[in-house]
């Protein structure tokens, strides 16, 4: 990319460039933490819901159309999704589980650092489950426009002690 000084890449061990990767998995968690943080506080928590839809569904799929064209990811359908998403920032911070069977991709999340660190602070879960809705159809369109997005279940929903959130993807007819 123009601009980005890369050279101490260069200087780095196959170590020390999985920590720096580490280090900017994190920081990017962080950093849309605290942009919700005060989006919140500063409008209040349906507005930076809202927001967070809306910024979520565009950012996915200027992720998928960059990893598409910088992983050379040629295939469609679901193969491709999953292909794409084992690459996707998120996938890799969240730690989805993603099961694949013939003719369906399921993706659960056990464990959302999200969620976790709200409650941890008292603040109970917040609506995400139309943000990933956005964030999971804008991801998948780019892969191949005919894979369809269905969320089981995400907060508010209920859902079971150890699950927060399971989606399901398909392809259309």
């Amino acid at each position: 990319m123009n601009g980005m000084n890369l050279d101490l890449f260069d200087r780095m061990s196959d170590e020390e460039k999985h920590q720096y990767i580490e280090f900017l998995l994190w920081h990017y968690r962080v950093v849309d933490a605290f942009w919700f943080i005060n989006i919140t506080e500063k409008y209040g928590q349906p507005v930076a819901e809202q927001i967070n839809e809306q910024v979520w569904g565009r950012v996915a799929g200027m992720a998928a159309k960059d990893i598409v064209r910088r992983f050379g990811i040629t295939d469609k359908g679901l193969a491709g999704f999953v292909k794409a998403l084992r690459h996707f920032p998120w996938a890799m911070i969240v730690g989805y589980t993603i099961l694949e069977t013939e003719g369906e991709v399921i993706i659960e999340v056990p464990s959302c650092p999200t969620q976790e660190a709200r409650l941890r602070r008292g603040q109970g879960e917040y609506v995400c489950r139309e943000m990933h809705r956005a964030e999971f159809t804008s991801f998948a369109c780019e892969i191949d426009p005919r894979i369809r997005v269905e969320c089981e279940f995400a907060p508010p929903d209920p859902h079971p002690e150890g699950m927060f959130c399971r989606w399901r993807f398909t392809m259309a007819e």
